[in-house]
């Protein structure tokens, strides 16, 4: 059902999550956003502009500067535990961390003698483990620099925490990209944009085990499965054809909160993580959850 307003339902439980009134258009003006990434200590959002080739930091009280520039065409960014920024280049095939001093270390570049691809988005777990997708995207224009893959396979990767060591776990996807662990990191969800639907593997912080399909992304309007996170109830929230679609546990989805450019990825921020941030092509936009989301490792209290 749709009558113009924010949401379009299909579960009137959507009503129950999701503040219906309009989108607030915070910053505008990019050439296309993703990763936003909100630092609940310190209350700002970083997210990156990938084809302008930098990355932005966003304050509380709404002071936009540049973050990182170059940034290697950064996508995908999370915090570790100790307050470190983890950043997909997709111009380099890595995936690096900013150390306390600004240095970058590189996390992941290769894999079994071969260039990654190109790291799209990451997670890290409470244990530190650390979890990231590698489509090929960042090796075409306009979201990368053109370049033959040098791997046969587009895999779901893990970087050991107390090693560094990395290790493949998946590599039956067309297009990896958005990922998320269960509230209880039992679970791992990624999704596939190419095949248009989320998987669900389960994960018992070493090994993935099963990634049946668990959900559908269907829909009208722009949009593809990209961004994916889940709330403090266990709702998984997924961009999709015509804005952010939300399921419930049992992969229902309740319906779509309509975004008017295509939604890349988003994050919720704010003291009561209530507020959802909306990367969406050239705008930053900003609604409001009836739930918070899950708290970053960085989160203080």
């Amino acid at each position: 059902m749709t009558d113009g307003g924010l949401l379009e339902i299909r579960d009137e439980r959507l009503r129950e999550l999701v503040v219906d009134e309009p989108l607030v258009c915070l910053e505008t003006g990019f050439r296309f956003i993703e990763g936003p990434v909100w630092h609940q200590a310190e209350r700002h959002l970083v997210f990156s502009d990938i084809q302008a080739d930098r990355m932005y930091r966003r304050s509380a009280a709404g002071e936009l500067t540049t973050y990182r520039r170059p940034s290697r065409m950064a996508n995908g960014n999370a915090y570790d535990g100790a307050g470190r920024l983890l950043t997909c280049e997709h111009a380099t095939s890595r995936l690096v961390r900013e150390e306390a001093d600004g240095t970058l270390t590189v996390l992941a570049e290769s894999y079994d003698g071969r260039e990654l691809n190109s790291p799209n988005d990451v997670v890290v777990a409470r244990d530190g483990t650390i979890l990231f997708t590698d489509p090929a995207y960042g090796r075409g224009a306009p979201h990368g620099v053109p370049r033959d893959p040098e791997l046969p396979f587009r895999g779901v990767y893990r970087v050991d925490p107390g090693t560094g060591e990395l290790s493949l776990l998946a590599e039956d996807f067309d297009g990896p990209n958005g990922l998320c662990l269960s509230a209880d990191e039992r679970y791992l969800f990624v999704n596939d944009t190419e095949r248009r639907h989320i998987r669900r593997f389960g994960f018992d912080g070493r090994n993935l085990t099963s990634g049946a399909v668990w959900a559908e992304v269907a829909g009208h309007g722009i949009g593809v499965p990209d961004g994916m996170k889940v709330d403090s109830a266990g709702n998984l929230y997924c961009t999709g054809p015509g804005g952010i679609h939300v399921f419930d546990a049992e992969a229902t989805c309740l319906g779509v909160i309509r975004v008017p450019e295509d939604p890349a990825n988003f994050a919720w921020g704010e003291r009561d993580l209530r507020s959802l941030y909306i990367c969406a092509t050239t705008s930053l936009y900003r609604c409001r959850t009836k739930f918070p989301g899950l708290a970053s490792a960085t989160s203080s209290t």
